[in-house]
């Protein structure tokens, strides 16, 4: 495990946060439509509205029921390694579709990288188990992955590259740090779709094989509700 101070993980983490990496990718899909074709663009937010929903399914399942796997201490994909395992790759897919193809699969290997890292952060600073950060990268790379051989061979009409990466940098800078209350929404979701008064919670879902929702204090119920700036999804 590298050895960093723990605001820099802070830092890390903050990259892969639903406030940060859904602007980049909605601005993605506008530079596709822009530049190539509006089918582009909806294949590319169809695959990222897939791995979205793997994520949101797993944490209703378990926010509302309890399901998940124990031995795997897994309650649910991290939608931070997801976001960021997805968006950094296409990103820098779309920032070097005019360069030759060794070049693009680096950067397609240097975004699939941060988003590890992001999902490296997120075990790191225990906001998920391991299983859960591998997971969420799996699903993200292979949304990524599925939309860059979609998209390999595409010729770009009036796109260039400059103005691309400047809009992402720019957005990059005005959204790092906004928060998006995911968590809550999602438990919001789980406790209405359930019925439950209270949604499961890792320590007594792990301690107990038969873990009443009700049974959950009602301290770290509030917790699970309130908004939190870098444990979310």
């Amino acid at each position: 495990m590298p050895d960093l101070p723990v605001h820099l993980w802070y830092l890390i983490t903050s990259l892969g946060g639903a406030g940060m990496t859904l602007p980049l990718a909605f601005a993605i899909a506008l530079w596709l439509a822009i530049g190539y074709t509006w089918r582009m663009a909806a294949g590319w937010l169809l695959l990222l509205g897939a791995a979205i929903g793997v994520v949101t399914v797993t944490k209703l399942a378990f926010l509302g029921w309890g399901v998940g796997v124990r031995e795997l201490d897994f309650t649910g994909l991290s939608g931070h390694a997801m976001l960021s395992t997805a968006v950094y790759p296409v990103a820098l897919f779309l920032v070097l579709l005019r360069t030759p193809p060794p070049v693009r699969v680096l950067g397609v290997l240097l975004g699939l990288v941060a988003g590890m890292a992001v999902g490296l952060s997120r075990v790191v600073l225990s906001a998920h188990s391991p299983s859960e950060a591998i997971t969420g990268c799996l699903v993200g790379a292979l949304a990524a992955l599925l939309f860059v051989r979609m998209a390999w061979n595409a010729e770009p009409k009036r796109l260039s590259a400059l103005p691309v990466v400047a809009s992402l940098v720019v957005l990059a800078v005005l959204t790092h740090g906004v928060h998006v209350p995911t968590q809550r929404w999602v438990t919001h979701i789980a406790l209405k779709v359930s019925g439950h008064d209270r949604p499961y919670i890792r320590a007594k879902w792990k301690a107990a094989r038969n873990v009443r929702p009700a049974a959950a204090p009602l301290s770290q119920t509030r917790n699970a509700l309130a908004p939190a700036r870098t444990f979310d999804l």
